[in-house]
């Protein structure tokens, strides 16, 4: 009987003509096709023993296969995982306008997409990896079988061949590790069948370029295009995309030197596979395989100098992100953040310039300070060692070496690429081992001297509190100590700005008199009361004693205006929490000098205090803000469409720590420490500068903090282990030209624009000397104008000037002389010293 012919849909009959749906249909020719075949294979296993053997063979092969295949498979990663992979990227970091200046990376990396692939080097890859990529499934059957006969050969003496894909080398570098077993090729053909179930071909040849280990700790085809061509992917030429491609062979042999030839073989096998699978022409072949490999020794770095800064920055990031990927989605050393920060380039080059050329100074003709450090180099490895170590310096033609040999006036030094070199100019405890800086001189090198003090310098947005430059000693490659955020100094006189704020809140005035002949502090019923005295003597004007820097005037500004008061208005300014003793207003507390500068930036800012920030904003990967320092709502800014009504604008930034006119107060009495006080160094600049020198006893520190309006710098200079810097060392003669050669080389970058007052401010013309107000006469350009403008809060200006009061004024400055000049002959303590924390008798103006 014939069998109906239907469609799959229509309802058939059976062999007995009744009706059938499709399904019942389906089951209907199984069940018949199957019995027909166990019909068929009972018969062949009564009829044939060697049938009955086969089948038995080809059962217990296939049970085996399955339990291999459960087995292997059972704690496979899942390949949908690779569906969320993110591919670990190092953090890029941005200046102030958005250029890179760093990375923090311990691989290279740098992730594309598909469409950012060159074709020439995607046919490449595929001419030398897996020409066949397009049309398998994912595993080469041929050559993993190869590779497992490769595997077992016992003749075999190397690595057994690969045969894998490039989806199978995905599963090995993304899922199973680079294991060396068979187990581990089974596991990777599992792995790549699945995952070519789960990507497009596009999405695993995207996985492969970004993740392949190519040497010279890169992984992915961009960030090796870096390491050896110094070029992007898109900027490469044939030859040298060809050459990429022969690296996941052998990644870490072909870029090596003396493996030139090898990798020239190698290369143009690419270019010939190239050819005969069509991506090129012949021409185009050889005019590749004609060139060299043009190989780069040394790519350029982007990373500005500004080690000091950047550990900064790494290490806010490792404290609010973590460090490796374990620590979280967005580590520092994988998330691929992009951090936009605070660094100025050019100010922090003009800034690391400008301090060393002042430690330099300061350390003059000075003898030899000492070795940078010391290795052992009886054991002939001293090359090694010295590559090994982080020391390095990049000041003009300077190289970091080590004294390989010494014998009475001559010695050698060698550097870390293992060539030595004679050296002069030899100091007498120089020795072999001894790590020092050398430059070139003649045919040889010269022993070259690290200044033994340190220092620090930082500048600042006065107004935002972003950390434009900072540069916190010689060299970071030499000292990774950041002087600027690290070492806890005592200010100084760097401290008595916010003694007189607290006097000015207290009810004083620019112009209110302080007695400055002596001082005495009663120190209860067994001491009783000591005396100091060691000012100019006399009366005078609060501006007088911050211009001069007048130490007795500042006590009794602290005891009047209450030293409780004194030490909270610190404390409010950020700078620390310090004893109410009298010798806090003089500096004998400890700070660092990031915090003195964020204090000085707030009195520029009419009292508003940021803390200094190094990081402006961090975003992820995919540019999504984590975290930005900037707070501030702007509502209205991402309006679609304007409503007519006023733009919209940030409100202002920062903390009311200290009265806003109490600031410009202070401000502008700290202008005139520029003009004609402790700090005229800086006066020719011709910039409406503030500012304030120091001077620790010792002196052990000297400081200058200061700037304008916009921004603010400071600096000091002493040595890590304090101690005496020498009578001749002064905030005045050290710091304060720190700070001017920073401004010298950055001229442009400074607002000449006079200091705006806040509201309630008025200023009135007074009689410097008597700080009394004046009305016939008018300021002048002169420094020592006899008339000035003063800044008075409302309803505190002074009475009228009168003609005996200028008598009065002119007495008292005879008087003030002949004591100075009596003052070397005479003991500046009467009794004994007051039993302080610190001695806080001060040279007078000096500093």
């Amino acid at each position: 009987m014939t069998e109906p012919t239907v469609s799959p849909a229509a309802d058939v009959p059976d062999a007995d003509g009744a009706a059938l749906s499709r399904w019942a249909y389906v089951r209907y020719r199984i069940n018949r096709d199957l019995g027909g075949v166990l019909a068929w294979f009972a018969a062949r296993w009564r009829q044939s023993r060697l049938f009955k053997l086969a089948a038995i063979a080809f059962g217990a092969f296939l049970a085996i296969w399955i339990a291999v295949f459960v087995w292997l498979a059972s704690d496979l990663p899942e390949a949908e995982a690779l569906l969320t992979y993110e591919t670990p990227l190092p953090t890029v970091v941005r200046g102030y306008d958005g250029e890179i200046v760093h990375s923090y990376a311990r691989e290279r990396r740098v992730q594309l997409q598909y469409a950012d692939f060159p074709e020439l080097l995607i046919e490449a890859y595929l001419s030398a990896e897996d020409k066949t990529f397009f049309s398998h499934g994912g595993i080469d059957y041929f050559g993993t079988a190869g590779a497992v006969i490769d595997y077992l050969n016992p003749a075999r003496t190397k690595r057994a061949v690969g045969g894998s894909t490039i989806t199978q080398q995905v599963a090995k570098n993304l899922l199973l590790g680079d294991e060396y077993s068979v187990t581990r090729k089974l596991k990777e053909m599992i792995l790549a069948g699945r995952i070519e179930g789960v990507l497009t071909k596009q999405e695993i040849l995207e996985l492969y370029l970004n993740e392949i280990p190519l040497g010279r700790r890169s992984f992915g085809v961009q960030a090796a295009a870096r390491a050896y061509f110094d070029k992007d992917v898109d900027q490469l030429e044939l030859h040298e995309a060809a050459f990429l491609a022969i690296l996941p062979k052998a990644p870490e042999r072909y870029g090596r030197k003396g493996q030139e030839a090898a990798a020239l073989e190698r290369r143009n096998f690419v270019l010939g596979q190239m050819e005969e699978n069509g991506f090129i022409t012949g021409s185009e072949r050889r005019a590749a395989a004609a060139k060299p490999l043009g190989l780069v020794t040394q790519r350029r770095e982007r990373s500005v100098d500004a080690g000091y800064f950047l550990e900064e920055v790494r290490r806010e990031l490792i404290e609010r992100f973590g460090e490796t990927a374990e620590s979280g989605p967005n580590s520092v050393y994988a998330g691929g953040l992009w951090v936009r920060t605070s660094l100025d380039p050019a100010m922090q080059i003009a800034a690391r310039d400008a301090l060393r050329e002042g430690l330099l100074r300061y350390h003059g003709g000075r003898a030899w300070a000492g070795p940078i450090a010391t290795i052992d180099v009886g054991e002939g490895n001293w090359a090694s060692q010295l590559q090994s170590s982080p020391l390095g310096i990049n000041y003009k033609d300077w190289r970091v070496g080590v004294v390989t040999q010494r014998s009475g006036p001559s010695a050698r030094i060698g550097f870390a690429d293992g060539k030595e070199y004679p050296l002069s100019g030899l100091p007498n405890a120089l020795k072999a081992g001894d790590v020092i800086a050398a430059s070139p001189s003649g045919n040889g090198w010269q022993v070259r001297t690290i200044p033994e003090a340190q220092g620090a310098l930082v500048v600042e947005d006065a107004q935002m509190g972003r950390v434009l430059a900072m540069q916190g000693g010689f060299d970071h490659r030499l000292s990774d100590f950041n002087r600027a955020t690290q070492a806890m100094r005592q200010p100084g006189s760097t401290i008595k700005p916010f003694v007189y704020a607290a006097g000015l809140d207290s009810g004083m005035t620019p112009s209110t008199q302080i007695d400055n002949n002596r001082f005495c502090y009663y120190q209860g019923a067994n001491l009783g009361e000591k005396c100091i005295r060691g000012g100019t003597g006399g009366q005078f004007p609060m501006r007088y004693g911050l211009e001069q820097s007048q130490n007795i005037m500042t006590v009794q500004i602290g005891m009047t205006a209450g030293m409780p008061n004194v030490v909270k208005e610190i404390e409010k300014m950020g700078i620390g929490k310090f004893p109410a003793y009298p010798s806090t207003a003089l500096g004998a507390g400890e700070t660092t000098l990031v915090k003195m500068v964020a204090a000085y930036s707030a009195l520029a800012n009419h009292g508003k205090l940021n803390p200094a920030t190094v990081i402006d904003y961090v975003q992820d990967r995919r540019g999504k803000v984590l975290w930005r320092a900037d707070t501030r709502d702007c509502r209205g800014c991402n309006m679609a469409k304007w409503d007519g009504k006023p733009m919209p604008r940030l409100g202002v930034k920062g903390a009311q720590a200290m009265d806003a006119r109490t600031a410009f107060q202070v401000m502008h009495m700290l202008r005139g420490a520029v003009s004609r006080g402790t700090a005229t160094v800086l006066n020719p600049l011709g910039l409406p500068l503030f500012g304030k020198t120091g001077t620790t006893t010792g002196p052990k520190d000297v400081w200058f903090i200061g700037g304008t309006q916009r921004m603010v710098a400071g600096a000091y200079v002493g040595f890590d282990q304090p101690r005496n810097m020498g009578g001749y060392a002064y905030g005045g003669t050290i710091s304060a030209p720190i700070i001017k050669s920073l401004i010298e080389k950055t001229k442009s970058k400074w607002s000449d624009l006079p200091p705006v007052a806040p509201q309630g401010v008025q200023m009135v013309r007074v009689d410097r000397r008597s700080g009394k107000r004046v009305f016939d006469g008018w300021p002048t350009d002169d420094p020592k104008s006899a008339i000035i403008w003063e800044a008075f809060k409302p309803n505190t200006e002074p009475d009228r000037y009168t003609r005996q009061d200028a008598i009065a004024a002119k007495r008292n400055e005879i008087i003030a002389l002949i004591r100075a000049g009596r003052k070397n002959a005479e003991s500046a303590v009467v009794d004994e010293p007051i039993d302080e924390p610190v001695d806080f008798i001060d040279t007078g103006a000096t500093d």
